[in-house]
């Protein structure tokens, strides 16, 4: 079977799973599981459940599909993402979204753990992310265009869309939550980046830099979805004294940081149109 075939598979057995389609889906990063808390929880599907479905395996990555209501809105968290790193393919790591598109789902929201390329950017705050620059080296609208999932040339003048980060800074503020706009970059990883490279994104002119989200952001403006991206900013990716940082550390701010992205999420599926 091709890769569309297997794809119309997956949707075909998680339909089997729940009784509504969700309007809305949320990818959590690493750490920011915690944001299931929010969620009125039906049902849940694992990944290895799903016919031709990848597998989580980086740290702080649940892997699971879990379906309910947030606030009276029907939504689906994807607890756990896919990453380049993990030698998956761009098409396997953004098959969810295609997933995702079929069911009919309508918005997509993305966090993800970020280091601070912009000086005045502090551990603990969220980044409303503005737009973003692919440093990953692929893409995953590489091959053959599917076009009845979307144009061959997809515009991405608005990959994030303005009306949602407008909602979100307007969610930040009634709630008082201190946040920063911004240009998210994307490496390959796994390894962090070394000071020259941080020095060179923040040149090109991104704020916070990480190793996911942009394979998912493309394919959602390529198939329709509305997207909206948060990322927790986790550490300082200052080049000049740059500190040596783990996994264990970018997880325990992102868990921290993960309780404010929830609120401004909670808010934003609030002001949606029902």
């Amino acid at each position: 079977m091709g890769y569309v075939e297997d794809v119309k598979e997956a949707v075909n057995f998680v339909e089997k799973q729940i009784e509504r389609t969700p309007k809305v889906a949320v990818v959590l990063g690493s750490g920011l599981g915690g944001i299931k808390d929010a969620v009125e929880v039906s049902s849940k599907v694992k990944y290895s459940d799903i016919p031709h479905f990848p597998n989580s395996t980086a740290p702080g990555h649940a892997g699971e599909m879990i379906f309910g209501k947030w606030n009276g809105v029907d939504v689906v968290l994807m607890n756990g993402r896919f990453h380049y790193y993990e030698g998956y393919s761009m098409k396997e790591i953004t098959m969810p979204i295609r997933v995702f598109q079929l069911l009919g789902v309508k918005y997509l929201f993305l966090t993800n753990a970020a280091g601070g390329l912009n000086h005045s950017f502090e551990p603990g705050h969220p980044m409303i992310i503005t737009d973003h620059i692919n440093f990953m080296g692929d893409n995953p609208l590489v091959g053959k265009n599917v076009d009845e999932w979307g144009v061959r040339f997809p515009d991405m003048s608005h990959a994030y869309d303005p009306e949602l980060i407008k909602l979100a800074e307007e969610a930040a503020k009634e709630l008082t939550i201190e946040y920063y706009k911004g240009v998210y970059i994307a490496f390959s990883g796994p390894n962090f980046e070394t000071p020259a490279e941080l020095k060179m994104a923040r040149y090109f002119g991104a704020d916070a830099v990480g190793m996911s989200t942009v394979p998912e952001v493309i394919v959602a403006n390529h198939g329709g979805l509305r997207v909206l991206g948060i990322s927790s900013i986790t550490d300082r990716a200052i080049p000049e004294g740059l500190e040596p940082l783990t996994g264990e550390e970018v997880i325990k701010i992102a868990e921290k940081t993960g309780k404010k992205i929830a609120m401004i999420f909670e808010k934003v599926i609030d002001k949606l149109e029902r």
